[in-house]
């Protein structure tokens, strides 16, 4: 364990001085070449780097999603077509700012720099990556925090912080004390009237700020006014925590936590003192100090399942898990005219997502991904390829299903194969397409560890098949379709006309050359055939008893075909997915690349519900939410009743209660400037709390409860389509005037919602910190403070820390919402 203070903590935190010190690097871009003068702040955790008219930008440590080095980053350096003597002090920096990922590309003046900026980049990537993941306890974070704003606060750089420095630093932590107020505070922390606070009385001030009132409430309801002893402990756990540990599980917890001083023991002591000392000290008790500590720590997290310590069986048939899945990966931008890149690949790999999708087509020399028919540029199948291979397995060891929607010729499909086998070696799952033994059911993800696989519709196989025939329909002609803004993907039902023709004429106006329609023209090579062996493509003939698939079949469908199955079908669906895989992919006139909600499909069994994660919205928060669990693997075993032989489960509907207290947040974010340094202003949080809730039944319950007490969201009706929004209901509380650092709510939400089989892990949970609003209508809805989203099934019961994240799901590091959760059934 680092203790605060300590040498190992310093070492953590400090990097070697030169880059620290503004350093003229080489920036580089497909469009041109500068010079700007760079360095690295590191207390403060960030990069400084000169833009535009010497104005100097900011990249904040934890904003950073990936660091590349040198043969790391030989991919722009080719694309740029720079020297290869520019590699090796090449340094590539991949991060989020003003809700957009962002790439920067600097070369260093000389090996000596880059070494010294590699070795202290990763030093400061590998402490924020720490303490967003929990590695590190909350006195770490503390000590990271206030270095960061000591940093800050010292303009002067003479270690000493002044009264306005410390009525500055108030301002930008949004504390508005009065004058008087903070002056107290300010003579409180300096006793000895120096008229100014060094480091160590900086600290305590800090400290007074950071004093929780409604914590030590409740350490002196449960302790009975006394210290804080095992058995009182061991009744909170059971009782407020509801924890499901043993009692030696417990007891360690309250050991490691309690106060442990050597007794004043002497040669002089009497025997009532001595045998008093023993007493203490086989009864240690836990201090308020140490509760609170315990209370933000890891072994209080939200949700447990996020520090890694539940883990699912992944033994079972990969037809009954959820597969966290991508939509359109080569995209950063509009499914119209976004840039093609592997950038989209990499972002989902090492976000754990094991469903990535090529839409392949003829191009000169050799294979290309891009969205055919719009604008998107394009990258090589090779390219995408070697991404693939060389970042599939760095967040989670089980297998990448490669979803290819093939528009290209048997030469290319042949020369497609050969980079697939050569980028990814015995990795690729393979087999003969004569004599291949008959799969009976589909193997698990843990005998699929380290493999990839490639699912593409097999033109081999009939559509009917001599079952009945199936009129194509215009939406989809070949239903395995993941082009889902292509002309073939739009549906021509009367009520969509309108809606179409718009989409018709913007693509009209945007494409350079159409490109003459090929699906199912093309026949299938031997060898690609030989790749399709677990997830074979195929066409959706319905599903009914008089349809058959084999447990390799695999079809796609895309949401408006799915939403027909949500109601009345829904139970056909569920027992097709007990045993066969589906995947949906979002309708053409997502043009703007939304999301829908993913649970909904996930209710219904569906294993690859496929995202758009170049979008940061609801559906994207929901998907992020799903697989932070089960260590962040990318697969989630499903609820018990949506596997095989629990089909009775679905006929259980409940009704409950999620009873929350809102008690208090700590250190909320500061919006930030184009630049990226924060903006001073005046923050009036409430919270909204909101849960969202799958089409799976339809009982009066919510409606009735929510129309009473709060607001209700019925489903949304979208181009007079079925449902693709979930139920939502949501409550607030009121604001806290004037104080984003330390706003204590004490207020209690009461929300009504509804549950099938018990698959509360299908039920989300968002909390969202917002501004309160000044005007009685504000037709701007702006991004929250701050936000959490976790499945209800997952959310740990009792007094909890949330942590924080920005709209694009990034940690807010020492942002947290304190609450209590409680669920009753009815």
């Amino acid at each position: 364990m680092v203790l605060p203070n300590s040498p190992a903590m310093e070492d953590l935190t400090s990097v070697p001085d030169a880059p620290q010190e503004w350093l003229r690097f080489t920036k580089v871009s497909a469009r041109s070449m500068k010079h700007p003068l760079c360095r690295i702040e590191a207390a403060e955790g960030q990069i400084l780097y000169e833009s535009k008219m010497k104005k100097t930008k900011i990249i904040p440590i934890e904003s950073i999603k990936e660091l590349r080095f040198s043969e790391d980053t030989s991919y722009y350096r080719s694309l740029f077509n720079l020297p290869p003597e520019t590699q090796s002090r090449w340094i590539t920096i991949v991060y989020i700012l003003e809700g957009a990922y962002k790439i920067l590309h600097i070369i260093a003046p000389s090996m000596d720099a880059f070494q010294q900026w590699k070795e202290s980049l990763n030093k400061l990537y590998a402490v924020r990556q720490g303490l967003m993941k929990g590695t590190y306890d909350s006195a770490i974070r503390d000590v990271v925090w206030e270095k960061q704003y000591w940093k800050l606060a010292d303009n002067n750089a003479d270690n000493k912080l002044e009264f306005d420095d410390i009525h500055r630093l108030c301002r930008s932590l949004s504390l508005h004390y009065s004058e008087q107020e903070l002056k107290k505070l300010f003579q409180a922390a300096d006793p000895q009237n120096r008229g100014y606070l060094d480091y160590l009385a900086y600290q305590n001030f800090v400290n007074s700020l950071k004093k929780r009132p409604e914590v030590d409430v409740l350490y002196q309801k449960i302790s009975g006014g006394h210290d804080l002893n095992l058995t009182a402990f061991t009744t909170f756990m059971r009782e407020s925590q509801e924890s499901k540990l043993n009692e030696e599980d417990i007891e360690i917890i309250f050991i490691k936590y309690a106060a442990t001083e050597p007794s004043n023991i002497t040669t002089s002591s009497t025997q009532n003192e001595i045998e008093t000392a023993n007493v203490k000290l086989t009864k240690p008790t836990m201090s308020s100090e140490k509760f609170a500590t315990f209370l933000r720590s890891s072994d209080n997290a939200a949700v447990s399942e996020q520090n890694h310590s539940v883990f699912h069986d992944m033994t079972r048939p990969i037809s009954e898990y959820l597969i966290s899945s991508s939509h359109n990966t080569y995209l950063i931008g509009n499914q119209l005219v976004g840039v093609s890149t592997i950038e989209g690949y990499i972002r989902a790999l090492l976000h754990s997502c094991r469903t990535v999708e090529l839409d392949i087509y003829d191009g000169t020399g050799e294979p290309m991904v891009f969205h055919g028919n719009t604008l998107t540029s394009k990258v090589s199948v090779r390219e995408v390829c070697h991404a693939i291979a060389k970042y599939a397995f760095h967040a989670s060891p089980y297998p990448v299903v490669i979803s290819a929607e093939l528009h290209c010729g048997v030469d290319q499909q042949d020369l497609m194969v050969d980079i697939m086998k050569s980028a990814f070696g015995d990795a690729l799952i393979c087999a003969p397409v004569d004599g291949r033994a008959k799969i009976n059911a589909l193997p698990s993800p843990e005998e699929l560890r380290g493999k990839i696989l490639l699912k593409a519709k097999n033109l081999n196989i009939p559509a009917e098949k001599g079952l009945r025939p199936k009129k194509p329909t215009k939406e989809n002609p070949n239903d395995d379709s993941a082009s889902s803004a292509s002309s073939a993907s739009i549906s021509s039902s009367a009520s969509h006309k309108s809606i179409m023709n718009e989409i018709k004429d913007i693509k009209t106006k945007l494409i350079r050359k159409i490109r003459p329609k090929s699906q199912n023209k093309h026949r299938m090579s031997f060898a690609l055939a030989s790749l399709l062996v677990y997830t074979v493509g195929v066409k959706c003939r319905g599903i009914s008893p008089d349809e058959h698939y084999e447990p390799e079949h695999v079809f796609s469908i895309s949401e408006n075909s799915a939403n027909k199955y949500l109601g009345n079908k829904m139970t056909d669906l569920v027992k097709h997915t007990q045993t066969h895989i589906v995947r949906i992919y979002p309708k053409g006139t997502r043009v703007d690349s939304s999301n829908y909600e993913p649970h909904l499909y996930w209710a219904a069994g569906a294993q690859i519900v496929a995202l758009n994660w170049q979008t940061f919205d609801l559906g994207y928060m929901i998907n992020h939410a799903m697989f932070q669990r089960n260590g962040r693997s990318g697969y989630v075993l499903k609820p018990l009743a949506l596997r095989p032989g629990n089909e009775a489960l679905l006929r259980k509907p409940t009704k409950h209660y999620l009873d929350l207290t809102i008690i208090s947040a700590q250190q909320l974010p500061l919006p930030k400037d184009k630049s990226g340094k924060e903006i001073q202003s005046i923050i009036d949080p409430l919270v909204e709390v909101s849960l969202h809730i799958p089409l799976w039944s339809h009982s009066p319950f919510v409606a009735l409860e929510a129309e009473a007490e709060g607001s209700y969201s019925p489903p949304t009706n979208i181009a007079n389509s079925k449902p693709t929004t979930a139920r939502v209901v949501s409550f607030s509380t009121g604001p806290v005037k004037n104080n984003g650092f330390n706003p204590v709510w004490q207020e209690e939400l009461c929300i009504p919602f509804d549950c099938v089989g018990g698959m509360m892990d299908l039920v989300f949970v968002k909390f969202a910190i917002k501004q309160e609003k000044k005007k009685v209508k504000e037709e701007v809805d702006e991004d929250p403070i701050a936000i959490y989203c976790c499945s209800l099934g997952s959310l740990e019961r009792g007094f909890r820390y949330l942590p924080l994240h920005d709209s694009q799901m990034s940690p807010h590091l020492f942002s947290t919402l304190f609450v209590e959760v409680k669920v009753r059934d009815i």
